[in-house]
């Protein structure tokens, strides 16, 4: 049994609360919102009531929004006293600031791994994610019990930031995937085929991705009319492309589709879409 430590108590750090104590874990929460500690405190998790209670625990995940949060967390940990514990970052960043993060932890005395994830809350309660780690490698030996726990596969990738790297590459085709969606079902306008009839041929065929296996009642519903909450909503979706359109900045790399498509999601969330699945970028596109 490990003692671990999960800051950030929304869907996805929730999850991964659950998933661990399945697992036989002790588990201690903590969120800057105490209200969305409850249903990882319903599954078991003990509820810390500040930081410095969260830095007892040998080991300490990150699950949070972006690099101001995770910066404000680490600041406060480090605070707190640090040293020893292994952080174990599963935030989506920029690898410039995960580095600099990385950085302060290290010089603080901690151990540190990036390791962000693909998948959503229902892998994560299956342990079925993908984990893409960077750091030291004998950090990563230590974190890689636990993330296996939460995984169907990590690979450790290299140094710190190259777990997010990945991770930006990982969802831009997903990203830019509802775009051409929309592109490939405006192709059958007039022709009577179903959404239904279209989707799951697309599904089985080689162009397929694995959100069309996975999510394909909600791609029909959305598409017949019924925008259906994200797990990976629209919002999300922009927040990881901006984050790929700014790294593709630092690398000197030009993604002129990915560009397209964020000036896409930007008028579909300006419509209310935000909080919806990615296929109601799909639907947003064909009604124009």
């Amino acid at each position: 049994m490990s003692k671990i430590a999960i800051v950030g108590t929304g869907r996805m750090g929730t999850a991964f609360a659950k998933r661990l104590l399945e697992t036989g874990n002790e588990v201690t929460v903590w969120n800057r919102s105490a209200k969305r500690t409850a249903a990882a405190a319903e599954s078991g998790a003990q509820v810390a009531q500040d930081l410095a209670e969260v830095v007892d625990c040998e080991m300490i995940l990150l699950s949070l929004t972006d690099a101001e949060a995770v910066s404000g967390v680490v600041q406060d940990l480090i605070g707190a006293g640090i040293q020893g514990r292994l952080v174990i970052d599963l935030s989506t960043l920029l690898p410039e600031e995960t580095r600099s993060i990385s950085a302060k932890l290290t010089e603080a005395g901690a151990e540190f791994v990036d390791c962000p994830v693909g998948g959503t809350v229902g892998p994560a309660l299956k342990g079925q994610l993908l984990g893409m780690a960077g750091g030291a490698e004998t950090s990563f030996a230590k974190a890689q019990p636990i993330l296996s726990q939460l995984c169907k596969r990590v690979e450790h990738l290299g140094p710190a930031g190259s777990g997010s790297q990945m991770k930006l590459a990982v969802n831009l085709p997903l990203a830019i995937y509802w775009n051409t969606l929309a592109e490939a079902m405006s192709l059958l306008k007039g022709s009577g085929i179903s959404a239904e009839t279209a989707i799951s041929l697309l599904t089985d065929s080689s162009g397929g991705p694995n959100v069309l296996k996975n999510r394909g009642q909600v791609v029909i519903d959305t598409l017949n009319g019924t925008d259906q909450p994200g797990t990976f909503d629209l919002a999300g979706l922009l927040k990881d492309l901006d984050l790929s359109l700014k790294h593709a900045e630092v690398v000197g790399s030009k993604l002129p589709i990915a560009q397209v498509s964020g000036e896409n999601y930007r008028k579909a969330i300006a419509d209310g879409l935000s909080n919806f699945d990615g296929s109601s970028l799909t639907r947003h596109l064909l009604s124009d």
